[in-house]
């Protein structure tokens, strides 16, 4: 098994460069995974979401939401369906008591990610602001379902319980009703999403990639649409059988940013796992055309197509 290490520059969530990533190499029979080798805080592409939505993040604990909702848009530009960016740009729009702008990224945010509560609270809440009330109690009834599957030990009883008490009490004041921009915790620290990085990377070469994805979700709150950790959530998937969940991951991440190698190599590697090897042949064509001088990716993705199978099965 390849040990996919990744090298700190400090954590300096400020210090954002600009620059294609170096990518380590990585195998599809080892545990790397489609990332950096710097952390997502300080690698990103020539145009960066990720400085983006950092930039978003900045200006909403500032209270300036035209900047917030500008930097937001800038982000959906290029990953339109992201859950996260979408709720921040959601919670900009409240902050401009742009109801009915809210209203509609935070449904863009909740049908995403169902899991994302923060963002079905506040649309209930929107929606009891704007008077539909019958809108809010099927968030509000959704919600309380989830409660009490959940129960009193789980995680997400107490976010639970109080999107269940927000949408209520908006409900009964109607259009009165006060929508406050809170913006949770786990979205303003760089430095917790380069540890979450960190310990997704660990995790994937350990195989426990059911963890990772956990890991790599709590990054992606930080840094947003960030290609390096889409590559490792591909991947992720990919490895629990999920392919079609992984080539959504790594569509997006090519979406992004259309030269990261870690992206062409893992997405490739799931073609041929497919047994898609003209669409593997694609992706090789692509990565000799990136690496000037040759890559791993590209030697190991050649590999795979070789053999026509994973050169560890």
């Amino acid at each position: 098994m390849r040990d996919y290490r990744i090298v700190s520059l400090g954590l300096i969530a400020s210090a954002l460069i600009v620059a294609a990533p170096a990518l380590g190499s990585s195998g599809g029979g080892g545990g790397g995974g489609g990332g950096g080798s710097e952390m997502p805080s300080s690698s990103a592409p020539a145009y960066d979401p990720a400085a983006e939505y950092r930039k978003g993040i900045a200006a909403l604990q500032a209270s300036n939401f035209k900047d917030a909702l500008k930097a937001f848009k800038n982000v959906l530009a290029v990953a339109p369906k992201d859950a996260n960016t979408n709720y921040l740009a959601g919670l900009s729009a409240i902050g401009l008591n742009d109801w009915k702008k809210a209203s509609a990224y935070l449904e863009k945010a909740a049908k995403a990610d169902p899991n994302l509560i923060g963002a079905q609270r506040q649309l209930g809440v929107v929606k009891a602001k704007m008077g539909d009330a019958a809108g809010a109690g099927v968030l509000r009834d959704a919600l309380k379902a989830r409660l009490a599957a959940c129960g009193e030990g789980c995680a997400a009883n107490a976010e639970l319980k109080g999107a269940v008490e927000a949408i209520d009490a908006a409900i009964a004041a109607g259009p009165q009703a006060s929508v406050s921009v809170s913006l949770p915790s786990a979205f303003t620290s760089a430095a917790s999403g380069d540890r979450a990085y960190l310990a997704a990377v660990s995790l994937i070469n350990e195989h426990r990639y059911a963890d990772a994805i956990a890991s790599l979700q709590a990054a992606r709150m930080s840094f947003g649409a960030h290609p390096d950790i889409l590559t490792y959530l591909g991947f992720a998937n990919r490895k629990l059988g999920r392919y079609d969940v992984a080539e959504g991951y790594y569509r997006a991440a090519l979406a992004i940013y259309p030269d990261h190698r870690g992206a062409l190599e893992y997405y490739g590697e799931l073609k041929v796992e497919r047994g898609d090897l003209t669409g593997a042949k694609a992706n090789l064509a692509k990565l000799d055309r990136v690496c000037t001088f040759g890559c791993s990716q590209a030697d190991e993705l050649r590999l795979w197509i070789s053999l026509g199978r994973s050169p560890t099965a």
